[in-house]
């Protein structure tokens, strides 16, 4: 068992246990670089040096500046910071339940594995983390560790056969832009109601399990192919760019060839539901190159919700 990156206290009320916090993630890629001198192939070593003295300086030698005005700095030690005083380097005072679903993707930020620390500690632990699945919802507090107080998020793995729970460092809010900045310029269009069906049969012939183990890291295994062709002193592979295509193609022609293909290569039975939909577009007269009009009133409004 790897050391905890964090150990404290849960507090939910009058209701406390202590934990583990071990990172959930780790860096796959094999492929390592070190910055080389093109002329004599030396690998290049970086020095810290004083603006004022090029001699190398030790590493217990430096310690963190604040400028507070131009070139006038405060020096903080290392065990300054250590014993700043913030409750959260101990111990999560759980503020708020919410329902996961409430939480837009965008603010969390890393996942954690956390376990009860010790067997003492291991019925408060269940019993809360039961209660977290049963509802759905999601345990907020503040955490501090890596230099700053994080907002986190504890909660009880979709698996139950998992007698842990998760916990996620989120983003405040001030971290994340303002969406309507980007999407203020995308004008709205009308959704025709035999679009919306094609692009949602589409989706339907799409949608399948979520199974993380399907996707890979394609750029580090071509990396890998680039080593491996330089070692062996063979041709380098190259990207070849892709062809560009100067014909148009209509938005409803474009999900019928989709549906039809996909119909064709999964040898589908109900393909005649795609030969409906498809020919409720035919009679439509193409006057752009990517949306067809109906006469108004076919017209259905989606809503999403924005990121």
């Amino acid at each position: 068992m790897p050391r905890p990156y964090w150990s404290g206290q849960v507090q939910i009320s009058l209701v406390s246990f202590a934990v583990n916090f071990f990172v959930a993630t780790e860096a796959k890629s094999e492929i390592r670089f070190h910055q080389i001198h093109r002329d004599t192939g030396e690998r290049i070593r970086h020095q810290k040096v004083s603006a004022n003295d090029e001699a190398p300086i030790e590493k217990g030698d430096i310690v963190k500046g604040y400028e507070y005005q131009k070139g006038e700095y405060i020096t903080i030690e290392p065990s300054e910071i250590e014993h700043l005083r913030v409750p959260s380097k101990h111990s999560i005072d759980i503020s708020q339940c919410v329902d996961i679903d409430e939480i837009d993707p965008a603010y969390f930020e890393k996942p954690y594995f956390v376990t009860p620390d010790g067997d003492n500690q291991a019925e408060a632990f269940a019993v809360i983390r039961k209660a977290l699945r049963d509802t759905n919802k999601a345990a907020l507090g503040k955490i501090a560790f890596g230099g700053r107080e994080h907002l986190v998020a504890i909660m009880a793995p979709e698996d139950d056969k998992l007698a842990g729970m998760m916990a996620y460092s989120m983003r405040y809010a001030e971290e994340l832009r303002n969406p309507a900045e980007y999407f203020r310029d995308i004008k709205p269009l009308k959704i025709e109601q035999y679009q919306l069906e094609l692009a949602q049969e589409l989706i339907k012939r799409k949608t399948a399990k979520f199974n993380p183990e399907k996707f890979k890291d394609e750029y580090e295994a071509a990396l890998r192919e680039l080593v491996d062709a330089k070692i062996n002193k063979q041709p380098i592979p190259r990207d070849e760019p892709a062809p560009r295509n100067g014909k148009v193609i209509n938005l409803m022609d474009a999900l019928r060839s989709s549906l039809n293909a996909k119909a064709n290569s999964e040898r589908t039975t109900d393909s005649h539901k795609i030969t409906k939909l498809a020919k409720a577009a035919t009679s439509a007269k193409r006057t752009g190159p990517t949306l067809l009009k109906k006469p108004a009133g076919r017209v259905t409004n989606s809503k999403r919700k924005s990121a």
